[in-house]
């Protein structure tokens, strides 16, 4: 099996130093966006006491031409504290931060999608919207072949991997579960996991949150996941299609409601802000992944229980749709709906910005308003 060096060195040796006592000061692990927009950095600093709250972790800063976001000549980029979380991988008081990226003039950078949605979930905070985004990976080797597929060869056909059980339909396990307990210490909302259609993909569960927190928590669950497989001595790649052929893509359908379609009676905005999305598919495409939709191309064929990317689709039930309401919301006449555009490695700052601007801010076309002067 095809893992990293680094995943054989004798853990029991490094548990004898992480058990040491910290006197008092805290290692706080900052976590950020690169300029690629699917990867994350980090790094980390002491500080002299436990942060309480986000309010007391300072601003940082790193090269930002190591990371593709600066030149050589300019390169210093700031880090903004925007959420904290514990850190399951160096214990209390020990804290993993995600942070803002700004350029030298204090501007977003191009990767940081997090800014805008921050505005658009502020304006539109009272309709109270709930997001949970379902993450599909897929666990590689280090030589970039699916862990636990044959060398030479492939494994049987699509069937009996979906949330299967035992050592011929289940591949990485324990990663999965480690990766699990790890968000929950951390108090990132994972509120689920399954083993998927296509043999050693996976799935977590983020939600419910509400506005910006959906973006935050996915992201911190995507750096918990890539440091747990880096333990492992594994890679999780979020690629939409990463197996050409007869097998399933990753996505990360995103389920959303707003107060109003949680009410008694919230079915007719439910099927109001479809038709508000039919509209503007073009865009929602384009944002839906990192590429303006050239990776979901490879994904949304309209077969492996997917939508036709050219075409915009809704139905109960139908995991063939773009939009797909569970058949219980139509039965009750209130709850959500869910969107399964989006790829696996979709942003989900511009994603959940982008469901906000088109169902409750009712803009249309293929523009977006700049909502910075209001």
């Amino acid at each position: 099996m095809s893992v990293s060096h680094s995943s054989r060195l004798n853990k029991l040796v490094r548990e004898q130093y992480m058990r040491l006592p910290q006197d008092g000061r805290v290692q706080v692990t900052y976590v950020w966006i690169d300029g690629s927009g699917e990867g994350v950095r980090c790094k980390s600093r002491t500080l002299d006491k436990e942060p309480k709250s986000i309010e007391d972790v300072p601003e940082w800063n790193f090269d930002g031409s190591s990371t593709a976001q600066a030149e050589g000549s300019n390169s210093d980029m700031f880090l903004v504290p925007v959420c904290m979380f514990r850190d399951p991988f160096c214990l209390d008081p020990n804290k993993l931060v995600l942070c803002e990226v700004l350029k030298y003039n204090r501007k977003p950078a191009e990767t940081n999608l997090r800014h805008t949605c921050k505005k658009v979930m502020d304006l539109v905070k009272d309709s109270h919207p709930w997001f949970g985004m379902e993450q599909e990976y897929t666990l590689l080797g280090i030589n970039g072949h699916p862990y636990g597929w044959p060398d030479n060869g492939f494994p049987g056909p699509q069937g009996p991997y979906y949330c299967g059980v035992g050592a011929d339909k289940v591949y990485g396990r324990d990663i999965v579960e480690s990766h699990y307990k790890a968000c929950l210490y951390a108090g990132v909302k994972i509120c689920g996991t399954n083993a998927e259609v296509m043999p050693s993909q996976w799935e977590f569960q983020v939600g419910p949150c509400e506005g910006i927190e959906m973006g935050d928590h996915l992201w911190m669950a995507r750096f918990i996941l890539h440091r747990v497989c880096e333990d492992f001595g594994v890679v999780a790649t979020l690629d939409p299609k990463p197996m050409t052929g007869n097998w399933n893509g990753a996505g990360c359908h995103t389920n959303y409601s707003t107060e109003e379609m949680r009410r008694e009676g919230g079915l007719k905005h439910i099927e109001a802000a479809i038709e508000k999305l039919s509209k503007r598919h073009d865009y929602h495409i384009c944002v839906y992944d990192p590429r303006g939709g050239r990776d979901n191309s490879r994904r949304l064929t309209g077969h492996h229980e997917t939508s036709n990317i050219f075409e915009f689709s809704a139905g109960v039930a139908n995991r063939g749709a773009s939009i797909r309401i569970p058949r219980q919301v139509g039965q009750d006449g209130y709850g959500y709906f869910e969107d399964r555009r989006p790829a696996a490695n979709c942003d989900p700052y511009a994603v959940t910005e982008a469901i906000m601007r088109t169902t409750v801010l009712n803009e249309t076309g293929v523009e977006t308003k700049d909502y910075a002067d209001h």
